[in-house]
C-alpha cells in the first residue's frame, strides 16, 4: 500500500474534468457550489447536518420548555403541535440521514481505495437540492396558517383534510428530500461495486462499506414509496381523489399501511451505517480485530431484509385482524436475533480486549448500552397485547429516542471523533471531548427515561398540557433536555478547535485502527489513490 500518490498528474482523473487543477482545490467560494469531490461534498453535508440538528434542537427545547410544568406556559398547542411536527422531520430527514451520507461520502472512497466517488457529478446534486428543500420546509412555519402540524408521521386525515395551506410546500419538500437520497444510495452502491481497490473482494470490505451497500439498497427499495404516498395526499387535497378519505370510499389507514412500510426500512436506514462505524471504533480501541467479522455482514443483509415485513407492528391498535397481529408481533421478535448477534460481537471484541478510553470509544460504549436499552423497550412494544397499553404513550417517545439519540447520533459524533484527525490533520481535545460525552451521556439518560414511567402511566404523546401526576418527571425530563442539547455546542467548539489548529495527527493516530484511510497521510490529500493500492 506504499503506492498512494497525493497527486493526479498521471492520468486524467475525475478531478481534471470537474474543472480543478490537478493539485488542490479551487479557491473561495466556488470551490464549495461546483465541487465534484467526495471529501469537500461529505464536508458540506457534515456542516449541513449539524446546522439541521440545531435547528430541531432549538424545536426540541420549544417543545420541553412548555412541558417544564403543567398548563399552558409558553406557545399555543397550534404551534406546539407545529414544533413536533417540524423537529421530527428535521432530525430525520435533515440531521440524521445527511450526517450518514456526509460520512459515507468521506470515508468510502477512502476505504475502498477509489479515487472518488462513482458519480460525483450527481454526488454535487444530491446536495444542493437539500438546502433549498429544508428552506422551503421551514419557511412554511410564516405561511397563513401556519406549519405541519399532523406529526412527522403525517397520518391522513389530519394531514390531507385538516391540513394548513402550507401542506403543499410541505409534500414538495418532502419530494425533494427522497430525490437527493435516492441519488446518494446509486451512488454510494456505483462506487463500491465497481471502483474497489484491487484484490477488495466483498468479504474484505470494511464494516461501514457493507452496512451503506445494504443502506443504499434499502433507500432505493423505500423512497418511491414515500414519494407515492405524499403524491396520493396531493392528489386528495387538490385533485378530488379521496385514497385516505373514508367518505369517498377511500381508507385512512391504507396511508398507515404505505408510510410504514416506507418507515420501518426508514428506522433501519438511519442506524445500519451507525453499526458500521462502531464495528471500527470497538476493535480500534479494544486493540482487536472484530470477533464474527462474517456474522455482522448476514446479520446486516438480515436486518434489512426483516425490515420490509414488520411494518405493521406500528398499527396494533388500528384493528388488524388476530392472524395479522401474530404475524407482525413474531416477524419484530425474530429481528432482535440479528441485531443481538451484533451487541455479542462488539461485547466479545472487547472482551479480554487491551481497550482505552478516548472519546471515540467512550461513545462506542454509551451506543452499545443504551442502544441495548432501546433494543428492548422495542420488544416490549412488539408484543400486540402490551402494546394497546403503551401506544401512542411517552412510553414510544422513550424507546424510540434511546434507538436515534445514544443509537444515531452518538454513533455520527463518535465517528467524527474517530475521523477528525484524519479529516483535518489535528487531534480534537481529548479533555473536552470527554467532557462533552458525560455531558451528554447524562443528558440523554435524564431526558428520556423518565419518559418509560410517564408513558407507563398513561401520558399521551404530542399534547402541550398534562395532569398534575406526571410534573416531576416531565420537569427533569426537561432540564435533561436542556443539559444534553447545550452540550452539543461545546462539541461545535471542539471541531472548530481543531480545524484551526492543535496537535499534529499522524497518519494513523488511534494504534489498533486497520483500514486503507489510514493508510494515507493526516490531513486526507485532495485527491487519494490515483494509483489504486492492492489489497494483500
Amino acid at each position: 500500500m506504499s503506492d498512494i500518490a497525493q497527486s493526479t498528474s498521471q492520468s486524467p482523473s475525475k478531478s481534471d474534468q470537474s474543472g480543478h487543477d490537478h493539485h488542490g482545490p479551487a479557491k473561495g467560494i466556488t470551490r464549495w457550489i461546483y465541487t465534484t469531490n467526495h471529501k469537500d461534498i461529505g464536508t458540506l453535508y457534515l456542516w449541513f447536518s449539524f446546522i439541521m440538528f440545531l435547528t430541531g434542537g432549538c424545536m426540541a427545547l420549544v417543545i420541553r420548555s412548555e412541558l417544564f410544568q403543567p398548563g399552558l406556559q409558553l406557545v399555543q398547542p397550534e404551534f406546539f403541535n407545529q414544533m413536533t411536527t417540524m423537529h421530527g422531520l428535521i432530525m430525520v430527514f435533515g440531521a440524521v440521514m445527511p450526517a450518514f451520507v456526509g460520512l459515507a461520502n468521506w470515508m468510502i472512497p477512502m476505504m475502498v481505495g477509489a479515487p472518488d466517488m462513482a458519480l460525483p457529478r450527481m454526488n454535487n446534486l444530491s446536495f444542493w437540492i437539500l438546502p433549498f428543500a429544508f428552506a422551503m420546509l421551514l419557511s412554511t412555519l410564516l405561511m397563513e396558517g401556519g406549519g405541519p402540524n399532523f406529526g412527522w408521521t403525517f397520518y391522513a386525515p389530519l394531514s390531507t383534510t385538516y391540513a394548513p395551506p402550507s401542506v403543499t410546500f410541505f409534500i414538495f419538500s418532502v419530494h425533494m428530500m427522497g430525490i437527493s437520497s435516492i441519488m446518494g444510495a446509486i451512488n454510494v452502491i456505483a462506487t463500491i461495486l465497481n471502483m474497489r481497490a484491487p484484490g477488495m473482494t466483498l468479504m474484505k470490505m470494511p464494516l461501514f462499506v457493507w452496512t451503506w451497500l445494504i443502506t443504499a439498497f434499502l433507500l432505493i427499495a423505500v423512497m418511491p414509496v414515500l414519494a407515492g404516498v405524499i403524491t396520493m395526499m396531493l392528489m386528495d387535497i387538490h385533485f378530488g381523489t379521496s385514497f385516505f378519505d373514508a367518505g369517498g370510499g377511500g381508507d385512512p389507514v391504507l396511508f398507515q399501511h404505505l408510510f410504514w412500510f416506507f418507515g420501518h426500512p426508514e428506522v433501519y436506514i438511519m442506524i445500519l451505517p451507525a453499526f458500521g462505524i462502531i464495528s471500527h471504533i470497538v476493535p480500534a480501541f479494544s486493540r482487536k480485530r472484530l470477533f464474527g467479522y462474517a456474522s455482522m455482514v448476514y446479520a446486516t443483509a438480515s436486518i434489512a431484509l426483516l425490515s420490509f415485513i414488520v411494518w405493521a407492528h406500528h398499527m396494533f391498535t388500528v384493528g388488524l385482524p388476530l392472524a395479522g397481529e401474530l404475524f407482525f408481533m413474531y416477524s419484530t421478535m425474530l429481528i432482535a436475533v440479528p441485531t443481538g448477534v451484533k451487541v455479542f460481537n462488539w461485547v466479545s471484541t472487547m472482551f479480554r480486549g487491551a481497550m482505552t478510553f478516548e472519546t471515540p470509544m467512550l461513545f462506542a460504549i454509551g451506543f452499545i448500552v443504551l442502544f441495548t436499552i432501546g433494543g428492548f423497550s422495542g420488544l416490549m412494544l412488539a408484543i400486540s397485547p402490551a402494546d394497546f397499553q403503551y401506544h401512542d404513550t411517552y412510553f414510544v417517545v422513550a424507546h424510540f429516542h434511546y434507538v436515534l439519540v445514544p443509537g444515531a447520533v452518538f454513533s455520527i459524533i463518535a465517528g467524527a471523533y474517530y475521523w477528525l484527525p484524519k479529516w483535518t490533520g489535528h487531534m480534537y481535545d481529548e479533555c473536552l471531548g470527554k467532557w462533552h460525552f458525560w455531558l451528554s451521556m447524562i443528558g440523554v439518560n435524564l431526558t428520556f427515561f423518565p419518559m418509560h414511567f410517564i408513558g407507563l402511566a398513561g401520558m399521551p404523546r404530542r399534547i402541550p398540557d398534562y395532569a398534575l401526576q406526571f410534573a416531576d418527571f416531565n420537569m427533569i425530563a426537561s432540564i435533561g433536555g436542556f443539559l444534553f442539547g447545550f452540550s452539543q455546542l461545546l462539541f461545535l467548539y471542539i471541531v472548530i478547535k481543531c480545524i484551526r489548529g492543535g496537535k499534529q495527527a499522524e497518519a494513523n493516530p488511534w494504534e489498533g485502527a486497520e483500514g486503507l484511510e489510514w493508510e494515507v497521510p493526516s490531513p486526507a490529500p485532495y485527491h487519494t489513490f490515483s494509483t489504486p493500492p492492492e489489497v494483500k
